[in-house]
């Protein structure tokens, strides 16, 4: 199949596509870090989503998308939250742009199959439902973070390999509770403040790119 991998730079879904026999690309306006540049085309995703592909996933931008920090969204906060942020009005438009972005991908019509990924967020009231929810420990990677799946002629993927979570204690430290490995003992994320911590946190899995190449790839 000709596949886009939409707003990927890692190539990760893109290489566990090649492996398989398929004419894959990844796409975004950042230069490629997978290592295959060749197979990487560093361009508006939704000029090369106008041309015949057989499936297309597309990871939008989810900074604006998620629910995290809500309270940030309120026209009242009208401050920054630190030098380069933006303010509860500001924040709105910018979701309001990154909704429209997520419409245009899922409204590409003349690709037959369309998966998008995205965390929870507020295209579930916006656009729809997603079709599924998937976790990263339930494809083999040591790791929470329920992520939703917008579904287009494809079916939802199966669990491939159950990661045992550790026990930790609960915050009133009268029981315990599951974590995995990128989360701490409260359940927030691990990785610290930094420069690379939205795109450290927005890699994408391999166990879910594997299985997605492994279940769609044949479809």
């Amino acid at each position: 199949m000709r596949v886009l991998i939409g707003c990927e730079y890692s190539q990760i879904v893109c290489k566990a596509f090649r492996t398989r026999g398929h004419e894959a690309y990844s796409c975004d306006l950042l230069p490629s870090e997978g290592g295959f540049p060749e197979w990487h085309y560093q361009k508006d995703v939704l000029e090369m989503a106008r041309y015949a592909w057989d499936l297309a996933i597309f990871h939008p931008p989810c900074t604006y998308l998620t629910v995290a920090a809500e309270w940030a969204y309120k026209e009242k906060q009208t401050k920054k939250i630190k030098e380069g942020t933006l303010t509860g009005k500001e924040r709105q438009k910018a979701r309001d742009k990154a909704s429209d972005f997520f419409l245009s991908l899922a409204n590409m019509n003349h690709i037959p199959k369309i998966a998008i990924e995205n965390p929870i967020g507020v295209m579930s009231s916006r656009y729809r439902e997603p079709d599924q929810f998937i976790q990263p420990y339930e494809y083999g990677d040591d790791a929470s973070k329920r992520t939703c799946l917008w579904l287009k002629n494809l079916p939802p993927l199966k669990p491939t390999k159950l990661v045992t979570p550790r026990l930790a204690k609960t915050k009133d430290g009268r029981g315990y509770t599951f974590r995995w490995a990128n989360q701490t003992d409260n359940g927030q994320n691990r990785e610290p403040p930094s420069e690379d911590r939205g795109k450290i946190r927005s890699l994408f899995y391999e166990g879910w790119a594997e299985a997605m190449a492994e279940q769609w790839g044949g479809v």
